[in-house]
C-alpha cells in the first residue's frame, strides 16, 4: 500500500478510538445501565419492531448467529423477551419485547438521547450542521462503500461554488502532484473572470452534486466569436471511475454546439493523465506542447482543441 493509503487508515483507526472514548463504549456498562453495547444494540433493535426473527437481527446487526442467541437467551431469562411461533412459518419465532423489556430499554433511550443533546449543545447551528452533514457522508460512504449506482445531478453554479472549486482544485492538486499555492491562486484568478465578467448566453459552470456534497465541476467561456474555452475540470477523488469526468465534458460541448461556436480548446499538463483521456475520448486534438516551471514543479504544458464540426 502507498503511504497515503497508510496514513488514512491510520487518522480512521485514531477517529474509531476517539469517539469509543467520546461516546462511552469502553465502559463496564452502557449508559449508565447492566447492558453491554451488544446488548444495548439488540436491545434497541426489538424495541423498534415487535416480530423480527433471531435470523432478521443476526443479518441487520451483522452478529454471529450464536452469540445473538446467547444474548437473546439471556433476555428471555430475565423476562424481557418473548417468543411465538411464526403464524406464516412453523420453523421461525417471532421475537417480541415485553413490558419489563421495553421499561428495560427506556432508560437506554433516555441515556443515550441526553448524551447526544451535551455532546451537540455546545456547538453552534452552524457546527451541528457541518456535524450532521459528515456524519451522514461517513455512513453513505462506508454503508454502501460508495455505490456508484447512486444518482448525482447537473447543475449550474450557485453562489459560493466558485470559492469551494478553488479550495478543492488547490487540496488535491496539493495532495496528488504537490504543486504549490501558485495553482490555487492560479484557479482563484479565472474563478474570479469567470464571475465578474459571466455572459449566461455563452458561458456556463457545470456542477456535479449528489446527496448536497460536490463531486467536480467544468466551465466553458468565451475566448472569441467562434471558440470557447473548457477550464476547471475537475472530478473528486471519491467519484472517480462514475463517468463524471466525461459528462461534464459532453455538457460542456452540447453547450457550445447550441451557442455556435466552432472550435472548443484548452489548456492542461501531461502528467493529468486522466483528464487527458476524457478529453482525447470526446474527439479533442492535441495541437502544441511547451516545457515550462509553475506550481513548484517542472511541466509540460498542453494545448488541445475540438472542430465542433468534424465531431
Amino acid at each position: 500500500m502507498d503511504a497515503s493509503f497508510e496514513s488514512d487508515v491510520a487518522a480512521a483507526r485514531a477517529f474509531s478510538r476517539f469517539y469509543t472514548r467520546l461516546v462511552g463504549v469502553l465502559d463496564e456498562g452502557m449508559l449508565n445501565t447492566g447492558f453491554t453495547l451488544t446488548e444495548a444494540r439488540v436491545l434497541y433493535e426489538l424495541a423498534q419492531r415487535d416480530g423480527q426473527s433471531a435470523r432478521d437481527l443476526a443479518r441487520n446487526l451483522s452478529l454471529d448467529p450464536g452469540y445473538l442467541s446467547r444474548i437473546l437467551k439471556k433476555f428471555e431469562k430475565d423476562g424481557l423477551l418473548a417468543k411465538q411461533t411464526s403464524a406464516g412459518d412453523a420453523r421461525r419465532s417471532d421475537l417480541t419485547l415485553t413490558g419489563r423489556g421495553h421499561d428495560a430499554f427506556e432508560p437506554l433511550n433516555r441515556n443515550s438521547r441526553k448524551q447526544m443533546s451535551n455532546l451537540l449543545q455546545p456547538l453552534s447551528p452552524g457546527q451541528r450542521a457541518a456535524l450532521v452533514k459528515s456524519m451522514g457522508t461517513i455512513e453513505r460512504l462506508l454503508g454502501d462503500q460508495g455505490d456508484s449506482r447512486e444518482p448525482y445531478v447537473i447543475r449550474p453554479h450557485e453562489p459560493g461554488d466558485m470559492g469551494w472549486i478553488v479550495h478543492r482544485q488547490a487540496v488535491l492538486y496539493a495532495t496528488e502532484y504537490g504543486w504549490d499555492e501558485t495553482f490555487e491562486a492560479l484557479v482563484a484568478e479565472i474563478a474570479s473572470d469567470f464571475i465578474k465578467n459571466h455572459d449566461p448566453k455563452n458561458e456556463r459552470c457545470w456542477i456535479a452534486e449528489r446527496n448536497g456534497e460536490i463531486l467536480g465541476s467544468v466551465s466553458l467561456v468565451r475566448a472569441s466569436q467562434d471558440a470557447a474555452k473548457l477550464r476547471m475540470l475537475y472530478v473528486e477523488a471519491a467519484a472517480r471511475g462514475l463517468g463524471l469526468g466525461n459528462r461534464l465534458v459532453e455538457e460542456c460541448i452540447r453547450f457550445a454546439r447550441q451557442c455556435g461556436y466552432k472550435t472548443v480548446t484548452l489548456w492542461t499538463n501531461d502528467c493529468l493523465d486522466s483528464a487527458r483521456k476524457i478529453y482525447q475520448a470526446a474527439g479533442f486534438k492535441l495541437v502544441a506542447e511547451e516545457k515550462h516551471r509553475s506550481f513548484g514543479k517542472d511541466l509540460i504544458g498542453q494545448n488541445w482543441e475540438l472542430t465542433l464540426s468534424d465531431s
